[in-house]
């Protein structure tokens, strides 16, 4: 386990030169399939460069991307447990402004945890926060790359748990499961630690410049 994931770490570590917001041309390079969007658990293809932002954002914040206790075993959610993500995401979604990095920082992408305004990541990012402040393991909590209903790349928030993989999203106030959302999932975080992501389409699991470029709305 321990060679495996320090080869997903060094594929992680390839950082490609591409922002991941607002380049509509750029989601175009990606055209990812409908696969087996009938089931509560999405499958992974192999790894993939991280995000240029998010690689930017653990340099900042290393301990927003440290590693928790690696569990094998998707994490069993009570009904309370599942209550938090639907308060958690409601909450965000309110107490957090949209707006672009562009607008807010000058500069086309940078992921942070926001205090009061942020990007799509930014509200992923803080939701992740929340939650692993109320106990939720590290590893059940994944920021995820969509194409969204309009084509766009998008960042959300996967949590990974026994009764499946459900979505906390900027645009919508309602967790749902991933299958039920009409997104097009390109890749998100490993279970296995925060820095490494992994394909969620098997034909770019090879390809991680073309996943790198697309980009997502607020």
């Amino acid at each position: 386990m321990k060679r495996v994931l320090a080869g997903m770490l060094a594929c992680a570590g390839f950082v490609a030169a591409f922002s991941l917001c607002n380049n509509p041309a750029a989601a175009e390079l990606v055209k990812p399939k409908a696969i087996e969007h009938s089931i509560p658990y999405m499958r992974v293809f192999g790894s993939v460069a991280a995000p240029y932002g998010f690689v930017q954002f653990c340099d900042r914040q290393p301990r927003e991307c440290a590693a928790g206790a690696t569990e094998e075993n998707r994490f069993v959610a009570t009904a309370a447990r599942l209550a938090e993500l639907d308060e958690v995401n409601r909450w965000v979604n309110t107490a957090i402004a949209p707006v672009t990095d562009v607008e807010l920082y000058g500069v086309e992408e940078f992921w942070t945890v926001p205090a009061a305004k942020g990007d799509c990541e930014d509200y992923a990012l803080l939701k992740r926060q929340l939650l692993i402040k109320r106990g939720w393991p590290v590893s059940s909590l994944l920021v995820t790359v969509v194409k969204d209903d309009t084509g766009a790349g998008h960042a959300v928030l996967s949590a990974r748990t026994a009764q499946g993989d459900f979505i906390l999203d900027n645009k919508v106030a309602a967790v749902k499961l991933w299958h039920q959302t009409g997104y097009e999932f390109i890749m998100r975080q490993s279970y296995l630690h925060p820095r490494v992501w992994m394909s969620l389409d098997p034909r770019q699991a090879t390809a991680p410049a073309a996943l790198a470029g697309v980009r997502s709305n607020r």
